[in-house]
């Protein structure tokens, strides 16, 4: 691997490329003939600008359609496979999930504690461009919105009913879908269990996963003047021969894991807005309803994508981030105020003291919730990471490495353990407290507005919370279209948004294909799959981050 150091610091950074600004005092670029768009196709057919990479943009579209034809033309037939799919995968790759996450996670501990942590992403004088409020919106936003929504009081609940009905055995083997030894008929010990299961799903594992991802995009754009796509991570691996098929090849994946990991979260979203307005208004819940939704949604992203990034996602996210933080601070004043906050403390110890056994990939006798939550959480993550982990990137340049991966690791995790603590235990608490079933027996995607129902102020809180659904899914079409977009152009982050409009409509085609083929099992069965070679995409590039940060200057 060439490089040279670039010694240029002025306060307004000349392009190294279209879109990717050069950095900003001393770094470490690598040399490198290739310019970003070199293999793009341009033209302008019936008045639409087009500026895409003609293999990966093609290939992507072609094999994207081609499946979402197929799911549509064939609904009954998909159903039993995505099925049989899933659980294969997660049954037999359980370990490899869980293995890979455990990877991630000490790689991102052991950035924070070295002395490469010093290193400033976009060279040594490089500014950051938002500010800490802004930036944190939109690493929270882009990241788990929707996945909180849906499974803030029904993850918690869940495991707490397992738990509590303690374990089963069938010929020898355990059939119940309790974490760990589940603890059975003791109350107490089952809510603290299952709150450290859900936290173990929404914590340090997940966003580790996603600075991994960022970290390397934001090092070997920002920091070694190459395209913002997932191929450039590989250039110590690969060299020149990136540009190449195996550049493509490993492009590829990443548009096929982010669109699947997407459609996965807007598919929940649908699902759970759909629920929440039969449950407020009566308007009929079925397939039609959340098919209208995810048009109609998909519809709001593409105003928002036309208005950019800078506009468009950020004022969603900050909008986001207020309704979240009132709906928030209602379910802590008009809930079980003290038990949250105690609860906080409590489960943030309780998952620590149980993190080395939930986080333990062999041997493991709790195989239900080890292969089917853990390892289908995991799966899904992967296959997020290119989209969030370029947004990341995106909003990023100008942190030193410490900075930015304390931020992205401890930042949302701590906010994830508080919402869960505050949904999910004020939903235990009622039954606990009171003997209220009502959370228990709904379905997964009601649980939130069944808990909201024993609060004051019903209507207005689970209004309040299908917009923030509806939000959340606009912001994750859009930053996702975007992502994509990134990818398919070459590393190009402005090229034409017609072309960012039709990856949103794809992304909602392959929701809406998938909801109808199979609904919730072949959204996790897509995402499980995608994920797992992406898993070995990531497994690679870890080693690669290592290599790129000890070439650069840490001034």
């Amino acid at each position: 691997m060439e490089n040279k150091t670039n010694h240029d610091s002025g306060t307004d950074p000349t392009e190294l490329s279209e879109g990717v600004p050069a950095p900003e005092g001393a770094a470490s670029l690598i040399d490198t003939d290739y310019v970003i768009g070199q293999d793009n196709y341009t033209a302008s057919p019936l008045g639409i600008n087009l500026d895409i990479h003609g293999k990966v943009f093609a290939i992507s579209a072609v094999v994207t359609l081609f499946f979402l034809l197929l799911t549509l033309a064939l609904q009954n037939e998909v159903e039993p496979l995505f099925g049989a799919m899933r659980d294969w995968l997660t049954s037999n790759l359980a370990w490899f999930f869980i293995l890979a996450g455990n990877i991630f996670v000490l790689l991102c501990f052991g950035l924070i504690l070295s002395p490469l942590g010093k290193i400033r992403i976009g060279g040594t004088e490089a500014k950051p461009d938002f500010t800490y409020i802004g930036w944190f919106s939109m690493l929270f936003a882009a990241g788990m919105g929707i996945g909180l929504m849906f499974y803030g009081v029904s993850e918690p609940m869940s495991h707490f009913d397992a738990a509590l009905a303690g374990t089963t055995m069938e010929n020898g083997v355990r059939t119940d879908w309790a974490p760990l030894g589940a603890a059975a008929g003791d109350t107490e010990a089952a809510a603290r269990l299952g709150m450290a299961a859900t936290i173990f799903h929404w914590g340090l594992h997940p966003w580790a996963i996603y600075a991994v991802v960022a970290l390397a995009l934001a090092l070997f754009s920002f920091n070694k003047g190459l395209p913002l796509t997932i191929r450039s991570i590989f250039y110590p691996l690969l060299g020149e021969r990136v540009w190449g098929w195996p550049g493509h090849i490993i492009d590829m994946l990443a548009v096929f894991a982010t669109l699947f990991g997407l459609a996965t979260s807007l598919g929940l979203g649908a699902s759970q807005a759909s629920a929440g307005l039969t449950y407020l208004f009566g308007i009929p819940e079925g397939n039609v309803t959340m098919v209208l939704l995810i048009l109609g949604i998909t519809s709001i992203a593409t105003v928002s994508i036309v208005a950019g990034v800078d506009k468009g996602v950020k004022r969603l996210s900050e909008i986001n981030m207020v309704l979240a933080f009132v709906l928030l601070l209602f379910v802590l004043v008009v809930g079980p105020t003290m038990l949250i906050f105690t609860g906080f403390f409590e489960n943030l110890w309780t998952y620590v003291v149980n993190l080395p056994a939930l986080s333990n990939p062999f041997f493991r006798e709790d195989a239900n919730f080890s292969q089917g939550w853990t390892a289908f959480y995991w799966a899904w993550w992967i296959s997020w990471s290119p989209f969030v982990g370029m947004f990341i990137a995106r909003v990023s340049r100008g942190r030193t490495v410490r900075e930015f991966l304390v931020a992205v690791l401890l930042v949302p995790s701590f906010v994830s353990v508080l919402w869960m603590t505050a949904f999910g235990g004020t939903a235990i608490n009622q039954f606990v407290g009171t003997g209220f079933e009502g959370v228990r027996e709904a379905a997964l995607e009601l649980k939130l507005f069944a808990m909201l129902g024993e609060l004051p102020l019903t209507e207005i809180t689970s209004f309040v919370g299908i917009v923030l659904v509806v939000v959340f899914f606009v912001t994750s079409s859009d930053s996702g279209s975007l992502v994509i977009d990134t990818i398919t152009a070459g590393g190009k982050v402005d090229a034409p948004k017609p072309q960012r409009v039709f990856w949103a409509f794809i992304e909602g085609g392959i929701a809406i294909a998938l909801l109808l083929g199979g609904g919730l099992v072949a959204l996790q069965a897509m995402a499980v799959s995608t994920g797992l070679p992406f898993t070995v995409v990531l497994l690679v590039g870890c080693y690669a981050i290592v290599k790129g940060l000890l070439s650069e200057p840490r001034g």
